[in-house]
């Protein structure tokens, strides 16, 4: 039964976000720095992830790099983008606070993951891998 219960919300999950989203040109990607609200996969509540500070990411057209603050600390790494294929590479210089909860690790963890974008109808960034959206984010400046 729980398998069923599990399938059941996994179908409606992507259902829900086949029909949210919509492809749109980069350009939306840039001039706008976005906030984590939903990163999949840990069995935290995303507050506990994430006490103080949600991460954040910007993207910079001219140089092909991402910065940002992962929740705890500040990284900055190249990415790559062709269509709606979207690629991290390593993150480079970070701060080197001290964080609890264990939401930097899910951060930069699961940005090694993604491949690919989406914009949906609401505004929000989509990560995604495969058809799964890993992270989601809403735009904080416009």
């Amino acid at each position: 039964m729980k398998h069923l219960t599990l399938t059941f919300c996994i179908a409606s999950l992507l259902l829900f976000f086949s029909c949210k989203t919509s492809q749109s040109t980069s350009e939306a990607l840039f001039d706008t720095q976005w906030e984590l609200e939903y990163v999949t996969g840990p069995r935290i509540v995303f507050e506990a992830l994430y006490p103080n500070k949600k991460p954040q990411i910007t993207f910079n057209k001219e140089d092909g790099k991402v910065m940002g603050n992962n929740g705890c600390n500040g990284y900055s790494a190249d990415y790559t983008l062709e269509g709606n294929k979207l690629s991290f590479g390593e993150p480079g210089p970070s701060t080197l606070m001290f964080c609890e909860g264990g939401g930097e690790a899910v951060f930069l963890k699961t940005m090694k993951k993604i491949e690919a974008y989406s914009i949906d109808a609401d505004g929000k960034l989509n990560l995604m891998m495969g058809d799964l959206p890993m992270m989601r984010f809403k735009k904080i400046t416009p």
